[in-house]
């Protein structure tokens, strides 16, 4: 129980496909029209958003009546204020659990998937019928929970910006990103499509295309080991600017700095979150490591 007396529960999604397409259009029929005139049928896209409906009804009458409850779009996860004990129940894709989790600190979360056809379920792993047994095993802390671990940048005035995934420092368009950087690995100045730094849950994604192309990939790290791998995107050898330092690994007790050399454009987010990101301009310097806040994700009752 929270110190309020009754526990609470936060329920985040994002919209779907349908729910995007008829925002996008004004209405169903504009967005039906839209996709018959390019040979398209908006009929199966509905068909998905309604399974959606249906699973977070039923999320939502697994939530015990006397308990909090609040639904949270996925678009106004920066401007909310979590409860350090709430229990955040993610319903959606795989995606939505690090949309999420760079948000948090601490507060466990359940990840429920809305459409196991298309989602892997690797992190939202419960199943809609299971939400409230899960919910009345974590308040009573009969649950097994994963710490998963995550990335950090900090800028040297102090802003900060942490993933589950990966963290992203380059240029907000494609233009080079210039900077230099600093690791175990070595130090030199770069021209790059810019630099990828993920952790273990997110080596198998972003991460995992860039490292395929590498003769000698940088080893992925398990999802709980407090350890990166970072990768330099497409690095440009000219007099100015090496390939030498260009993959790594960022153990917990180490950092990897970078100092950009970019007159407008440089940006770091995380997790493809675009819109919640740090400006990295000329002279910025961040240090980027593992984080001290980890995911709690709840992954069976105990």
């Amino acid at each position: 129980m929270t110190s309020q007396g009754a526990p609470r529960v936060v329920v985040v999604t994002r919209p779907t496909d349908y729910a995007a397409l008829v925002a996008q259009h004004g209405t169903h029929a504009m967005a039906k029209f839209f996709l018959e005139s390019r040979g398209q049928d908006i009929g199966e896209v509905r068909a998905r958003h309604a399974r959606f409906e249906q699973v977070l009804h039923a999320v939502s009458r697994a939530i015990p009546s006397r308990w909090r409850s609040v639904r949270v779009p996925r678009a106004e996860l920066s401007r909310f204020v979590f409860e350090p004990d709430d229990v955040v129940v993610a319903v959606g894709p795989d995606g939505l659990v690090p949309n999420v989790a760079k948000y948090l600190a601490g507060q466990r979360v359940i990840g429920v998937n809305a459409d196991p056809e298309r989602c892997d379920g690797v992190l939202v792993r419960h199943a809609p019928d299971r939400v409230e047994g899960v919910l009345h095993a974590t308040i009573a802390g009969r649950v097994r929970i994963e710490s998963r671990t995550m990335a950090e940048a900090r800028l040297d005035d102090g802003q900060r910006l942490v993933a589950l995934n990966e963290i992203f420092v380059g240029h907000r368009t494609h233009q080079s990103a210039r900077y230099r950087i600093e690791s175990t690995a070595g130090r030199e100045r770069h021209s790059s499509s810019g630099v990828i730094v993920c952790t273990g849950t997110g080596a198998t994604g972003w991460a995992a295309s860039v490292g395929r192309e590498r003769a000698n990939p940088t080893n992925a790290p398990a999802p709980c080991a407090s350890v990166l791998a970072f990768y330099v995107r497409e690095a440009w050898p000219s007099g100015a600017t090496g390939t030498a330092v260009t993959s790594g690994q960022i153990a917990a007790d180490e950092q990897l700095q970078l100092v950009s050399e970019m007159n407008d454009g440089g940006v770091i987010f995380g997790d493809g979150i675009e819109d919640d990101r740090l400006s990295f301009h000329w002279g910025v310097r961040t240090t980027i490591g593992v984080a001290h806040t980890q995911l709690q994700l709840v992954t069976a009752v105990a």
